[in-house]
């Protein structure tokens, strides 16, 4: 285990012998090496005055040095050098995490990094963005001698975002994916009775907060699946207590099931993070169940919730659609019946579901297309149906702005209520696909509303009883209005991509977009270490393209239609679609290697 400690005065002249090696391992000739050995070298002095740090192995070894040196706001990467021995061992990558932690702690905003050109490569993948702007040292000796120039890079230091502490307490949380606990306790028919897809899912719980100490899973996993994403991540320590189920949803009754287990997970004094609450996740964290906490989950509930809201005035930027429940199948097949004849589309809905789940668009075209409104009733799923208003989309306003939207947030033990944020959604027939977080995603013309209603369903969930995630999803208009649709008390794939973007920027530097994609089709399924190569290569290529790759689901790769879900991550939207369209590609090109079916 290599660990980082301050470098000592007494080392500086062996520390200026590894940073000579460390140049000469590029193939440099004696006199460029010569001509750098005045800037390179370290006096006793230097260490405390550059913020000197070393690298060691358990070995007691020192394997790397780093510098960081300068003033806040703005501070330089003065020195990085690995042992030749070591490169390739995550040295590297461990001491420029550790400088840009030292950043945060100083005050430090803008990191500037004159690096090798041998070593733009490691700099783009850790993070940094190049500038124009010339290195300082492009003219200096060295470089004239070597015929070479500095690349200039920089980073923007950043602390974990305000709301990731407070979720947690700014520190590493047990995370229990219990989505199929948590989806049973509504008995909904449009819920898959297996609770399989609840079983891939679970494999979120990865995510549920930016930097997990233990997960807690239903199904086994690929290992090579949790050491990629803690490398991604910048994860270590991570423990994994995986196949607690066979078939029945109840996690958490399932960790009670072995008291070892459940006093490790409850006793390390480390919050306990489910994907939702529920009666038998109260027993196990000792949180007293709330009778009716989750009654805003219900779509009617909600609309109700919403329309409450707006009752009060302030919201002019948002527009609540009709609801009806009907008392019957038949009763709702009259009223699709009804709207059809007049022209309008309707949504029918289930009171609960998940991921669209139990939430059917139907236009006058479908409903004919079907053979009429009992025809398609027939086709769905048994319970409770409500049949809602249509709000007609962005399509309609002319431009090309995003239909789905969603506002985060979460409501703390103490009853208070937080802002996460808004993420763009992508929905295919009121089926959620993926969402995409980050700075700018959501439109301007949109966030002033989002945000001012969303906080308002924060504040009444709070005042309801609620404690945990929520998230309020809308859709847009052709007036550039939003509805609200429906709450969501647990956690989502927006909140995953929302943990994961603040673990990056406070690993990478600020400004991260992060995308989830629900689903990305395999061209075949693999054996778990060819999977573990693809997942691998899928890494490798996005830093080329500047993006960062972590797979989100590896589970759904075993199935028969085998499928990925994956987060991508890259500072501009351009990067990022670059990077999701090649991770697509790659994943589907998996079945060429068998040749034609």
């Amino acid at each position: 285990m290599v660990k980082v400690r301050a470098a000592r005065p007494a080392e500086a002249e062996d520390l200026t012998g590894l940073v000579m090696r460390s140049k000469a391992h590029w193939g440099y000739d004696a006199a460029f090496l010569a001509a750098c050995a005045p800037e390179l070298r370290i006096r006793a002095g230097d260490v405390t005055a550059r913020r000197v740090v070393v690298a060691e192995n358990g070995r007691g070894e020192v394997v790397g040095v780093a510098s960081l040196e300068g003033t806040p706001p703005r501070a330089e990467l003065g020195l990085l050098f690995v042992e030749p021995s070591a490169v390739g061992q995550g040295v590297g990558r461990l001491l420029y995490r550790d400088v840009l932690r030292r950043a945060v702690e100083l005050g430090v905003r803008r990191l500037v990094i004159d690096s090798d050109p041998h070593a733009t490569g490691f700099y783009r993948a850790m993070g940094a963005v190049p500038v124009a702007e010339p290195a300082a040292s492009a003219a200096s000796p060295a470089a004239e001698a070597g015929g070479t120039a500095l690349v200039r890079f920089e980073a923007a230091p950043v602390p974990l975002a305000d709301w990731a502490r407070a979720w947690t307490g700014g520190g590493r949380a047990v995370h229990l994916g219990n989505v199929g606990e948590f989806n049973a306790q509504f008995a909904d028919a449009t819920l898959d009775r297996e609770q399989r897809p609840a079983h891939h899912y679970a494999c979120l719980a990865a995510f549920y907060s930016p930097y997990p100490a233990a997960l807690v899973l239903p199904r086994p996993v690929p290992r090579g699946w949790t050491e990629l994403v803690c490398r991604q991540l910048g994860w270590t320590g991570v423990e994994v207590y995986d196949g607690l189920l066979d078939a029945d949803p109840g996690l958490a009754e399932a960790v009670r099931a072995r008291p070892a287990l459940a006093a490790l997970l409850t006793g390390s004094g480390l919050p306990l993070v489910p994907w939702g609450r529920t009666r038998a996740f109260g027993r196990l964290a000792g949180r007293p169940w709330r009778d009716g906490e989750l009654r805003y989950e219900s779509k009617s509930a909600a609309h109700g919730l919403f329309g409450r809201i707006l009752a009060d005035g302030g919201h002019p930027g948002i527009v609540l659609p009709r609801q009806w429940r009907v008392d019957g199948r038949w009763a709702a097949a009259r009223m699709l019946a009804a709207r059809t004849r007049a022209g309008e589309s309707t949504v029918l809905k289930s009171e609960h579901g998940v991921g669209g789940s139990g939430t059917t668009v139907l236009t006058p075209a479908r409903v004919r297309a079907a053979g009429g409104a009992r025809a398609v009733l027939r086709r769905l799923p048994r319970g409770p149906l409500l049949v809602e208003e249509y709000v007609g989309g962005a399509a309609s306003r002319g431009d090309e702005g995003p239909r789905d939207l969603t506002y985060d947030g979460f409501v703390d033990e103490a009853g208070r209520a937080h802002e996460v944020g808004g993420a763009v959604m992508e929905v295919a027939d009121g089926c959620y696909r993926g969402a995409t977080v980050g700075p700018g995603v959501v439109p301007g013309w949109a966030e002033k509303s989002l945000t001012a209603f969303g906080a308002a369903v924060g504040r009444e969930l709070a005042d309801s009883g609620y404690r945990g995630w929520f998230d309020v999803d809308f859709v847009a208009d052709g007036t550039g209005r939003l509805a609200p649709t429906e709450t969501n008390l647990r956690l989502t794939g927006p909140s995953i991509a929302f943990m994961v973007a603040a673990r990056l920027d406070a690993l990478r530097g600020a400004g991260h977009l992060v995308r989830i994609a629900d689903r990305v089709e395999l061209g075949a399924r693999l054996p778990e270490a060819q999977l573990d190569e693809l997942c691998a290569a899928l890494a490798r290529g996005c830093a080329e393209l500047g993006a960062v790759f972590v797979p989100a689901i590896p589970t759904g790769a075993f199935e028969p239609a085998p499928w990925l879900g994956v987060l991508v991550a890259a500072r501009s939207r351009e990067v990022l679609d670059a990077a999701e369209a090649w991770v697509r590609a790659e994943a589907l090109a998996v079945g060429a290697m068998f040749g034609p079916s």
